[in-house]
């Protein structure tokens, strides 16, 4: 009987933090989402190569998609425990990440609580990446860090690779 009101007390528990959690902007929680481990939350999509001249600062855009039914935080969400969507390519890689322009977030209300507005991204979105390359082909794989949630809770922060050969010339 003592592990059956051990059960109940875990569930019960559970139940409290996912509740607690919604009503507070969906904060990390479980990955209960009704996905496959293959299927992504946010995907690369192009360019896989651009030319660009060396040493000086160029723009790229570089484009992503995330799910349907998922949203991802923008990159300014509005409320600072928010994690936000952000980009890095590493040092060493023969490209220097010079600025970023991120697109604005859009309006999302929560079901659960029609008072809250988040700033997300769904859908396609781009980052205008401002980069400086040294001369000569370059693999790059950039990092773009972000938290994937859908009505009910979010994933804990997910980062992915966008690789991209850079020719700097």
């Amino acid at each position: 009987m003592l592990a059956g009101k051990t059960a109940i007390r875990i569930v019960i528990a559970v139940a409290l933090t996912l509740a607690s959690a919604l009503a507070h902007g969906q904060k990390p929680l479980i990955d209960d989402a009704p996905r496959s481990a293959s299927t992504p939350a946010v995907v690369f999509l192009y360019p896989e190569q651009v030319t660009v001249p060396a040493a000086k600062p160029t723009t790229v855009t570089l484009h992503f998609r995330i799910a349907p039914g998922l949203h991802i935080n923008s990159h300014t969400p509005r409320e600072e425990e928010l994690i936000p969507t952000s980009l890095t390519i590493p040092a060493g890689s023969g490209v220097r990440l010079d600025g970023a322009v991120y697109p604005p977030g859009t309006d999302f209300t929560l079901p659960l609580d029609p008072t809250t507005k988040l700033s997300v991204y769904s859908g396609e979105f781009t980052i205008q990446a401002r980069i400086v390359a040294t001369p000569g082909d370059h693999l790059v794989e950039a990092h773009l860090r972000y938290q994937a949630c859908d009505n009910n809770a979010c994933m804990p922060p997910k980062t992915i690779t966008a690789a991209i050969d850079v020719i700097g010339k």
